[in-house]
């Protein structure tokens, strides 16, 4: 790995803070802006996505620490009583030290390093996917709830009017009584599924906000129809996930460790140590000898001896148990990708097929409850008749708009899994 990484990936992301999450976001086509805005919202102030890039910006700092050389030493000594020599008495000694590690290992610490911050960088992205992915499947959450309580509310109303023509009927003498009293059981019924789908509202909104870290009681809006894609039929999925932030994540990792393996071998060569000696020396007044008082300067040269191997082959060991440990971390992560994948491509068909029934047996019903009406008002059908039908459509129109969710829920679904890393 050449030395340049570093400064390439300092260059790239270093200072960014959160630019990164405003570039373009995958997978919105179809998609209102109001959501494209909440998803923006959310990767600039979730709390949990600060934290990763937080790790990630932390990481980045640990190469230039690994990779420097070790601190100088620098040692003075003065003498109490004058140590004599030929040229005169020594007053005062100074020397310095530099310590050099073997040769490459530098150089291996920072990449190491340097591809753990990179796995800190597709975690991060990987969390802000995952963010996604929820924020969208509440908001799918909230527009089948919203769209349930208008068919409730619509449904009233149509109950509203079947007591209308019940009292009618009975005031008439065509009808019985029982018909306005099931209507009002049908109505109260109505009006507290209501109540309870309202008041389920708010700890759904306050759950989207939470995500997006504003105010519980921050109103959302919620967009009148949600579309989904047909699926794209992918005839060979085996490498379909090896481009995905959580897959890229361990294998940095891998690399890395596979890199502190040369590490730890080049940890257990000797040290080399260059330095200078460098003594004060005092002239001598009994004596004229040559170069009298001249100081002394004397280079030096230090080899460090690692004779006990138990920490280093330790290291390496640990190493290369990394090492495995990443490849088969990485195997389970595929296959769970796959498998997810899988459930939610059969989800994605089975939201469209149903949609599809849905719309059909709505227009039958449509077509006979008419019917029903007509003839209830002709005295040829019995009441009971005209509330099923009525109950029928109403269950058909929300088991619709509960397969619109699912189908967009696991088109999102799709989008995270086969997500790639950003280049």
């Amino acid at each position: 790995m050449k030395k340049s990484l570093l400064k390439y990936f300092q260059k790239r992301f270093s200072g960014m803070k959160f630019i990164l999450v405003l570039l373009p976001l995958w997978g919105f086509g179809g998609f209102s802006q109001t959501l494209d805005d909440y998803l923006n919202t959310a990767a600039e102030n979730n709390p949990k996505l600060k934290s990763a890039y937080a790790q990630f910006d932390a990481a980045m700092q640990k190469a230039p620490q690994v990779s420097s050389l070790p601190d100088p030493s620098l040692t003075m000594s003065a003498f109490g009583r004058m140590v004599e020599t030929r040229l005169g008495a020594q007053e005062a000694k100074f020397s310095l030290m530099q310590m050099f590690p073997w040769f490459g290992t530098l150089q291996a610490k920072e990449d190491a390093s340097v591809l753990m911050a990179e796995a800190k960088f597709q975690n991060y992205l990987n969390l802000r996917n995952q963010l996604f992915f929820n924020i969208k499947s509440v908001y799918a959450e909230l527009y089948a709830l919203d769209k349930t309580i208008q068919l409730k509310k619509e449904n009233l109303a149509i109950l509203d009017s079947y007591r209308d023509l019940s009292l009618s009927r009975f005031k008439s003498g065509n009808a019985p009584m029982v018909n306005v009293i099931k209507v009002d059981i049908k109505r109260e019924a109505a009006k507290t599924e209501i109540k309870l789908l309202e008041e389920f509202m708010r700890p759904l909104k306050t759950q989207f906000n939470s995500m997006l870290n504003r105010e519980p009681e921050i109103t959302v809006h919620v967009q009148d129809t949600l579309l989904f894609k047909k699926p794209e039929i992918l005839l060979n999925t085996k490498d379909l996930f090896n481009n995905h932030p959580s897959v890229i994540d361990l294998e940095k990792q891998k690399e890395s460790y596979e890199i502190q393996q040369i590490v730890a071998q080049k940890a257990g060569l000797p040290m080399f140590g260059l330095g200078i000696d460098y003594s004060i020396i005092s002239k001598r007044t009994d004596a004229n000898p040559e170069m009298n008082g001249q100081d002394a300067i004397m280079p030096m040269l230090t080899v460090t001896l690692p004779i006990f191997r138990k920490k280093y082959n330790a290291a390496k060991k640990e190493a290369a148990f990394m090492v495995s440990s990443m490849k088969q971390e990485q195997e389970a992560q595929k296959n769970e990708l796959q498998s997810a994948y899988e459930m939610s491509l059969y989800n994605l068909k089975k939201s469209e097929q149903l949609i599809d029934l849905y719309e059909k047996q709505l227009i039958s019903s449509g077509q006979a409850n008419k019917l029903l009406i007509s003839g209830f008002s002709n005295a040829k059908i019995d009441f009971e008749e005209v509330l099923q039908m009525n109950q029928d459509i109403l269950m058909l129109q929300t088991q619709k708009v509960e397969a619109i969710k699912n189908g967009f829920t696991a088109e999102a679904k799709l989008e995270y899994l086969i997500s790639k890393t950003e280049e």
